[in-house]
């Protein structure tokens, strides 16, 4: 069994890496969805490389959480929950509801989807499967687990409700784009990636470790690049996007 020595090492190895690619995607958009582009190589059908990514995080916290033999106390078992839900909805709910005939993702960054997915499943499955957390029953009262849980219910319904919007805006036949409108995105250009970094960072708190932290910062300086991106391709596309919207943050980034 890996040592919680080499385990921490690891896991500020890869805070790391965050804080040196986030500054690299700022200026190079992953090259999927509006941003798609063949010069990364061979491409594969955009709604199985999805489901393909998202998916790797789902299976390897599970396998790892459930192998582990310590015993699972209930606020393991609401982590638990929380990370499958969510996972459900991204790696098979969620595709089968997007309308992307005929787009196309690269292979390249199905590729790098899948690892980083599976380390971030990894690193948190075995975290809170090993028992290191020591999370007793007495840490469902714990002001940081009530915070965080009411953070990450938060950004759930702002990233889900966000994405019905988006969903909404093109029928069957349709694979154009259009500037959607309502709820948080009166104020902000993708309240779908805002509230995903929410949520993360939620689960972030009401864990209080540090693999969960690694993904908040993970996403962080995944989805503020490419919500800085999308709303520049907006504004660039669109004569008539609303000129006080924001990227991410309301009223201010």
């Amino acid at each position: 069994m890996m040592s919680a020595l080499v385990f921490t090492y690891l896991m500020y190895s890869w805070i790391a890496l965050a804080l040196i690619m986030f500054p690299v995607m700022l200026f190079i958009p992953a090259p999927y969805g509006r941003h798609t582009s063949r010069n990364w190589g061979p491409v594969m059908v955009n709604r199985l490389g999805w489901m393909m990514m998202e998916s790797l995080s789902l299976i390897a916290f599970v396998i790892f959480f459930i192998l582990s033999p310590e015993e699972k106390s209930l606020p393991l078992w609401i982590m638990f929950g929380l990370w499958v839900a969510h996972y459900v909805n991204r790696s098979i709910i969620f595709p089968l509801r997007i309308r992307t005939s005929g787009k196309v993702i690269p292979v390249l960054i199905v590729a790098l989807g899948i690892i980083f997915n599976a380390i971030n499943g990894w690193s948190n499955g075995w975290y809170l499967g090993s028992g290191l957390g020591n999370y007793q029953l007495s840490w469902l009262s714990d002001p940081r687990f009530i915070s965080g849980l009411i953070i990450f219910l938060l950004g759930a319904w702002i990233n889900i409700s966000s994405d019905n919007i988006l969903l909404r805006l093109r029928t069957k036949t349709e694979t154009g784009y259009k500037i959607p409108h309502g709820k948080m995105f009166k104020y902000i250009s993708c309240p779908n990636h805002f509230g995903e970094t929410l949520q993360w960072c939620g689960f972030a708190v009401l864990c209080w470790n540090l693999p969960a932290l690694a993904f908040a910062i993970w996403t962080a300086a995944n989805l503020l690049p490419r919500a800085i991106a999308h709303h520049k391709w907006y504004r660039e596309t669109f004569p008539d996007f609303p000129k006080d919207r924001k990227a991410f943050l309301p009223f201010l980034l």
